[in-house]
């Protein structure tokens, strides 16, 4: 998810810079949904694997 989020960052600005501004907008919206979607699994999947390894280590 996060590959995605870059490919679109990346889109976002070949876009910009051709003057695409529409098309810049678009893929600079759906890069942070992506990022913020993937850090929010991130965070989860980080909580979840230290709760469980602190029940493995006990």
């Amino acid at each position: 998810m996060l590959k995605w989020a870059f490919v679109f960052l990346v889109i976002a600005i070949i876009a910009g810079i051709f003057g695409f501004t529409d098309v810049q907008a678009a893929s600079a919206t759906i890069a942070q949904w992506l990022f913020g979607i993937f850090l929010v699994l991130f965070l989860g999947a980080l909580v979840i694997g230290l709760a469980i390894g602190a029940k493995l280590t006990r």
